[in-house]
């Protein structure tokens, strides 16, 4: 699965749009990271733990979007887009979304 961020993907043409493709899923705290989230606060630096946790979380959601263009036939997603949300104040969403397309080699 090619996957660009752009409209286009540098020799090939859209073949066919095969629409709206999107993946996501809902990442919540633990007591464990929270307890270190406190300490980094006052010391400062990067809270590694939650970052691992959100690195997961967008390859996941982006995973489920590769499905879901899988399911409607394509071989390439364009325009992908990233998108974090607060869902509570312990949980955020990542949605990944993009076009699902098919591609062909430019003559």
């Amino acid at each position: 699965m090619i996957i660009v961020t752009t409209d286009f993907v540098p020799g090939f043409e859209v073949k066919e749009l095969k629409g709206f493709v999107r993946g996501s899923t809902v990442q919540s705290k633990n007591i464990g990271r929270d307890i270190l989230a406190g300490l980094k606060n006052v010391v400062g630096g990067e809270i590694k733990d939650y970052t691992k946790m959100m690195d997961e979380a967008r390859q996941q959601a982006i995973g489920r979007m590769i499905q879901h263009a899988e399911e409607k036939g394509a071989d390439a997603i364009i325009t992908l887009r990233l998108e974090t949300s607060s869902v509570t104040s312990a949980a955020s969403e990542i949605i990944a979304y993009g076009t699902a397309v098919t591609l062909e080699t430019k003559d």
